[in-house]
């Protein structure tokens, strides 16, 4: 009952500050700068992890500037609020994501970038966005795994969205995401978001949980140049599998 009780009143604090975020974008986003709204979304995230007893780990260094293309290991919804705490990123998306109830409306004002996974050709859409925006000095995020895992492996990386990074010669910076019981350093099953698994029914797990640490874990940029984008998603797969064993 108790437990109940606790993970209802996160639940009511995260939706008051998700709806907060949501306000902050529709009124105020349009007369910051771009650097303001950063801020404000990396702000805005740590907070929300604080606020569902998840605490903010970062190992490494995050990117300073851009461009700079990250590619990540995926477990859950949680991944993108953990990045974006430790420093603000475009993320490409999976299209249906866009048309989620208020997640949809904070991922777009966060300047997130859509992709629909089910169109093979969509990709060359996206990879072209993602060359303009790493040419303009962004910083881009991907999961090349294309769904998320269970935490515990990596499934293979798709190499297509690589392409980005060695048509404008940015750098790509391998990372690693896991989430541990704050006790024990275990790796936590309450964040994963597979099979069966919704997004209501792994937000409950999480808010029910004991508290979680939410490590992410980043290498060292590696240049583009001269790279084949299919040997270059083998090597990075096993370089985040490296970075994620070194988060136990």
């Amino acid at each position: 009952m108790l437990q109940n009780l606790s993970a209802s009143l996160k639940l009511l604090r995260a939706l008051a500050h998700a709806y907060a975020g949501w306000w902050t974008i529709r009124s105020k986003f349009p007369k910051l700068t771009q650097d303001e709204r950063e801020q404000r979304v990396q702000a805005w995230a740590d907070k929300m992890l604080a606020l569902m007893d998840i605490r903010l780990v970062v190992q490494g260094t995050p990117p300073e500037r851009g461009p700079v293309l990250m590619v990540s290991n995926h477990v859950s919804w949680l991944d993108i609020l953990t990045i974006h705490a430790a420093r603000h990123v475009r993320f490409v998306s999976k299209s249906n994501v866009q048309r989620w109830p208020l997640i949809g409306a904070l991922a777009t004002g966060a300047g997130s970038l859509y992709i629909e996974r089910e169109r093979r050709r969509d990709a060359l859409r996206v990879v072209h966005h993602m060359t303009e925006a790493l040419s303009r000095g962004e910083v881009i995020a991907v999961f090349p795994e294309g769904t998320t895992g269970d935490g515990t492996t990596l499934l293979p990386f798709h190499a297509n969205l690589l392409q980005a990074a060695i048509s404008s010669g940015a750098p790509v910076q391998p990372t690693a995401l896991r989430f541990a019981d704050a006790a024990s350093g275990e790796t936590s099953m309450a964040p994963r978001y597979i099979g069966a698994d919704n997004l209501w029914v792994s937000l409950w797990r999480v808010l029910k949980a004991p508290p979680i640490h939410a490590i992410v874990r980043f290498g060292e940029p590696q240049p583009a140049w001269g790279r084949d984008r299919r040997a270059w998603a083998l090597s990075l797969h096993a370089d985040v599998h490296a970075l994620w064993r070194q988060t136990h």
